[in-house]
Order: structure tokens, then sequence, then C-alpha cells
């Protein structure tokens, strides 16, 4: 399986066809709007530019680029695919008639993945012909960089499917997660929206600033979380491992996690002290610019994490 169509070219889209090409696989790069596809081999460029330097462009970057291309006609995106990459709108209406077409269009063995960041597959996908053959395929932005993909199946998923699906990313570098079920927001989103509103809530209600509380997560949970789990770094924080972490802690910490999140933690005054703390970063040029250093960084990461692993497997 070496071929790949993109349909939705914006920026995981065009992430995603980076991610596969620089694999070996051909990508054809699809989107609704012309001036996308127009700027598709400039913006192709610049990721290339930004990440070879450490070693995340593939072994020949010129050929990684060649291997993407854009292609006018949905149907023409299709024809011969193994899979395809949907990243369009987060709409269930536009999902669900863009999969129509895809379902439509495409050839009967060609699987079906959607870069979703919320809406489940058996939301947009039951009741088409060739439902059997879709799933949702939710990477974290920006893919080329954070390699995680979950993958959550439909109850109605074609198990071969998901057994493919999982085959193909991992062939291009990434690391597919399989949801046993489906559950709205998957796990990733789950997991960062219960962070995200404790945060919130702990700046809203005064307990610290913007920068403390990233400062806290960038010096403090990130240093660990970027090389293994929350349950990995449990087990390592007591001799007995985590059944003993959890006995001398697991009630403290049942604690702390009973004080309400949700709703209130997404109020108006924490998103005006959130805003108020990147005000001089948040019109679209410098986020652009921010964007671009973020990318740096996360590839040279990536390029130490992998001479890591390197080294501890010689």
């Amino acid at each position: 399986m070496n071929h790949i169509a993109i349909v939705g070219a914006g920026l995981i889209g065009r992430s995603w066809a980076f991610v596969f090409a620089r694999a070996g696989f051909e990508v054809g790069v699809w989107d609704k709007d012309a001036g996308v596809l127009d700027r598709l081999a400039a913006d192709v460029a610049t990721m290339i530019e930004r990440v070879a330097p450490f070693g995340q462009a593939g072994d020949d970057p010129a050929a990684t680029a060649a291997r993407i291309q854009p292609v006018r006609n949905l149907g023409e995106v299709l024809a011969g695919v193994d899979m395809v990459q949907e990243s369009g709108p987060e709409v269930l209406d536009i999902k669900r008639r863009l999969f129509a077409e895809l379902d439509r269009l495409s050839g009967p063995n060609t699987i079906l993945a959607s870069s979703s960041s919320a809406l489940k597959a058996s939301s947009f996908a039951e009741g088409l012909p060739g439902a059997a053959r879709c799933l949702v395929g939710h990477p974290v932005n920006p893919p080329h960089l954070v390699p995680v993909v979950e993958i959550s199946p439909a109850p109605f998923t074609d198990p071969a499917v998901t057994e493919c699906a999982r085959d193909i990313y991992a062939r291009a570098g990434q690391v597919p997660v399989v949801l046993k079920k489906e559950i709205d927001g998957f796990i990733l989103n789950r997991l960062q929206a219960v962070l995200l509103a404790e945060s919130l809530r702990l700046i809203a209600e005064g307990y610290v600033d913007v920068q403390g509380l990233d400062d806290t997560m960038r010096h403090g949970l990130g240093r660990r979380w970027a090389f293994m789990g929350p349950m990995e770094t449990i087990n390592l924080n007591a001799p007995g491992g985590a059944a003993d972490y959890l006995d001398r802690y697991g009630a403290m910490m049942a604690g702390l996690a009973g004080v309400e999140v949700g709703d209130a933690a997404f109020s108006a005054e924490a998103a005006a002290k959130v805003g108020a703390a990147f005000r001089d970063v948040s019109t679209p040029v410098a986020v652009r610019a921010r964007q671009e250093w973020r990318d740096e960084e996360l590839a040279a990461l990536a390029a130490h994490l992998a001479q890591r692993e390197t080294r501890s497997h010689n």
C-alpha cells in the first residue's frame, strides 16, 4: 500500500501529506479552495526548511517534496489510492456530505480515515454503503512532528480495516493508538480538556498567573511527559511502583481531583486573563511565526528522542 489521498489541505492536511511523503508514500492532495493548492508547494517547502536541519524531512527532502502532488479534481485524487486522510471542517453536516462523496467516488477497498478531533466515525459514516471501511485517525497538531495518532473505529468498522490503517500509520512513522471503543473526544482531547479546565480555574481564581501555570507544565510535568506517560511516571514515583504510589498518594490525589471543573473553568474571566497574557503574540502573523518556532523546537526534541532511543537499543 503506497498511495495516499489527502482531502483538505489546511494546516493538518498538508502536515499529513508531509508525514506520508516523508515515509515514501505517493501523496495526492485535494482541497476545494484552489488557492490552497496553489500554495501547497511553497507551504511544503517551508515545512521542509524548518525541520530538515533536525533530520525530520526524510533521507531526501527533495524527493519528499516531489511525492506530494496537488490534484484539482476530487474523483481523480481518490483513484487507485489505498487510504484517504480527510482533514475537512469539524462540522458534522459537512463531514457527512464529504464522506458520502468519498464513499461514492473511491474504490471499494480504500480506507476512509478522518482527522476529526471530536466527531466519532459513527456520527458521520453510519448508513453509508462503505461504512465498514470508515474510521477516525485523529492526529496531534502538527502530525509531522508529534507522531501519535488515535485510531477510533466505529462499531461497524471492519476490524481488518482498523488493523490495516494501524499498519499504514506505523509505516508512516506515526505511533498509532487503537481505541477499544468509541468515546467523544477520543483519549488525548479528554485528557487535555481536564487539564485545561483545571489550569483555567487556577488562573481565574488567582492561584497562579498564566506564565506560572505554563512554567509548571513546561519545566515540571512536561519534562517527564516528553519521555513517558503519566502511568509510567507514577510507576517510577514510589519504590514499589504504581501500586505503592497509589497506596501512598491515591487518597490525596482523589481529593484534589474532586474539585469542580468543566463549564465554570472556561469562563469569560479566565479567557480574558489568558488573552491578556498573549496579547502581543495573537495576531495571525505573530501566531504563524510562533508556530514555526514551535515546530523547530519539536523537531529538535524529536531528533533528540530518536537519538536517545537508538542509543538505548544499542
